[in-house]
């Protein structure tokens, strides 16, 4: 298969009618298209829609990934909950942008690396990330600056640039922000060096202050509220009133330039590839340690076997098999250190003349220099 593309589009806040999915089947014939999605590949053409505008009129995310190295993403969100001007402090560059669409802000990020690895197929990618919009809505602003770590990686990002406000958590992404930062290859340490100025996400117990918030609420409110509930009319009921019940600690101003933090993560990615390099030395040490170890037990107990060593190398050679020819030569070598110069001298001498015509065994001495 010399070419791959993938694209799935989800539809979250509503299902799509019946004339909206015959609009899509006009598109493509072999999509699998749901009330709920659409997903096609591709092993040769192209797609014939357009993705930003399916995502302006009917879809909420749209993923898609080739195998010469394109990732993109985009997320739709209300406008009432995600504005624009937030949206934009974050997407800056052609990689990451924000536009809005009548009741909708309308995220988009885009990855390119030639030379990474591909793993055919894109089943399951989407949905490892999809999570990250309700986040989003529920005004966790921590997807948004990870587009913005991603133009700066990519070098959009001038480095006198002060970074946006930074969101408290990044240091303890959630599983979908960590499968947005892997899908958009995000470099670790330069998320690492970020995270030092984002506080912790939450504090104390998130269900006793929730539970402590409804207690509060005046008994209208909360009927109202789980009226609201049961009727099932806005899609994002929970997200609102989260926002209601634990008001956001807000992003910290940011005070780092771009070059900054990309200094800083050149600097933690050094400082691990030191101390990785350290590990592995002294893994290296110790197995070399145990190695003389295990030798020189060895030799001690060729050099206590006497002349029985040298009955055990006549049966090997005896064998006249490669691999016993092998281990003959090995003790051979071993025996050398440990025996007297002159009579090792006069013993392989005569195995040598014992054994002239065998031109296999005589090769192995020969290289081995006995």
């Amino acid at each position: 298969m010399s070419e791959y593309q993938y694209y799935e589009f989800a539809a979250v806040d509503r299902a799509l009618d019946k004339r909206e999915l015959d609009q899509l089947r006009a598109l493509s014939t072999r999509a699998h298209i749901t009330p709920t999605s659409f997903v096609n590949t591709y092993e040769w053409g192209n797609f014939r829609g357009d993705p930003r505008a399916l995502m302006e009129r009917y879809f909420d995310a749209f993923l898609y990934l080739a195998n010469w190295g394109t990732h993109e993403l985009m997320l739709r969100v209300p406008a009432r909950l995600v504005d624009l001007d937030t949206a934009q402090l974050y997407c800056v560059g052609d990689a990451a942008r924000a536009w809005s669409r009548g009741e909708h802000v309308i995220v988009s990020a885009s990855s390119e690396d030639a030379e990474a690895d591909f793993d055919w197929g894109g089943e399951g990618v989407l949905a490892s990330i999809l999570p990250v919009r309700s986040e989003l809505v529920s005004g966790d602003l921590r997807a948004l600056y990870l587009l913005w770590l991603m133009s700066v990686q990519s070098g959009e990002v001038e480095d006198g640039t002060l970074e946006p406000p930074v969101p408290p958590g990044l240091g303890a992404l959630t599983g979908s922000q960590a499968a947005l930062a892997e899908f958009l290859r995000i470099d670790a340490d330069l998320l690492r060096a970020a995270a030092v100025a984002s506080g912790p996400d939450q504090q104390g117990d998130p269900a006793r202050e929730l539970a402590a918030w409804i207690e509060g609420l005046p008994a209208t409110d909360r009927d109202e509220l789980l009226l609201e509930l049961l009727r099932g009319e806005d899609p994002h009921l929970r997200a609102v009133t989260l926002r209601r019940a634990r008001p956001s600690a807000g992003a910290s101003s940011g005070d780092r330039s771009a070059g900054q933090l990309l200094d800083a993560a050149r600097a933690r990615r050094l400082e691990r590839e030191r101390a990785e390099q350290h590990r592995r030395d002294a893994a290296a040490a110790e197995r070399a340690k145990h190695a003389a170890a295990v030798r020189e037990r060895r030799l001690a107990a060729l050099a206590a076997e006497g002349d029985g060593v040298w009955h055990r190398i006549d049966a090997l050679i005896a064998a006249k098999k490669p691999a016993e020819y092998d281990t003959a030569v090995g003790i051979l070598e071993d025996l050398s250190e440990v025996s007297a110069d002159e009579d090792f001298s006069r013993r392989i001498g005569e195995l040598r003349l014992e054994h002239r015509r065998k031109p296999a065994l005589m090769a192995r001495l020969d290289r081995a220099g006995l």
